[in-house]
């Protein structure tokens, strides 16, 4: 090899070799430095946040410890809209005319909203004795007739039932029971008998079976004052009885019912929709 032609390659191999130290000290700088240095999250987890949705949503702002508060805040304008729009939403393949039969006029429902307390469940007897005259005295009481309430509680399922009648027992007397009108054990010939030997203040129940128990004559309405809904109430899957279709439907239909809707409003034998 001449002269020439090593001092021509000697400056390629320098540059080569200056090229991979650098290279190699560039990857040990990246080995060394911490993972996201900065702090923040990577570009993967970032995005997967990005997508979980708020712990403080908006909707459910008002639906904290089993409880959407945002029921107590409705006047009976209110509350005649918001079960107008949940019966549009669960029923869209009604007509207007069929939706207009399930509509529960403003005046049927009683002002609740200047309660103060939060709706929980021990707060319930409290509830039932502001909205009645006299403090409640009477709702210890029944009429003569078995099966004839003055009261009657909706709750959303039979377990949810269960709790309502274990908080109002202190409305239960010798001659008067809070009576179990829900299906969890207690198959709807049993609670057709119990009606016809029980006389009954309060009488607690999920819609259908109510609606059962009127329609087969047991549960007997000529009493009726009020209809106290469990709405604020919400279980573990964040719904409450207006939120599913399986409870609103027939919760409509027995609010609408025509010996029901003739007697909202009305002075003397009147019916009041108490929404706790």
């Amino acid at each position: 090899m001449s002269e020439g032609t090593s001092a021509s390659s000697l400056p390629a191999k320098v540059s080569k070799k200056r090229k991979r130290q650098a290279e190699e000290s560039s990857q040990q700088i990246k080995e060394a430095a911490p993972a996201h240095a900065s702090g923040g999250p990577s570009k993967k987890k970032r995005k997967r946040s990005k997508n979980k949705p708020a712990a403080e949503d908006v909707g459910n702002d008002d639906r904290g410890s089993g409880i959407d508060e945002s029921i107590r805040k409705m006047d009976g304008r209110l509350l005649a809209d918001y079960f107008g729009q949940k019966a549009k939403r669960h029923n869209k393949e009604l007509t207007a005319m069929e939706l207009n039969d399930l509509y529960v006029p403003e005046h049927a429902f009683l002002d609740t909203s200047s309660f103060e307390q939060s709706r929980t469940l021990n707060q319930l007897p409290n509830f039932l004795k502001t909205y009645s005259p006299n403090n409640g005295s009477g709702l210890s009481e029944s009429s003569e007739r078995n099966g004839t309430p003055h009261t009657l509680v909706v709750a959303s399922a039979a377990l949810r039932a269960a709790d309502l009648v274990r908080s109002l027992r202190l409305f239960q007397t010798k001659g008067t029971t809070v009576g179990k009108l829900f299906a969890k054990h207690i198959k709807l010939e049993e609670a057709k008998q119990f009606l016809q030997r029980a006389r009954i203040g309060i009488g607690v129940g999920t819609p259908v079976r109510l609606i059962d128990l009127i329609e087969s004559g047991a549960l007997k309405l000529e009493a009726l004052e009020r209809i106290v809904i469990d709405g604020s109430y919400i279980d573990q899957k964040k719904r409450g009885i207006f939120d599913m279709k399986e409870t609103h439907f027939p919760l409509l239909q027995l609010l609408t019912r025509p010996e029901l809707r003739e007697r909202y409003g009305v002075g003397k034998n009147g019916v009041k929709i108490l929404v706790f």
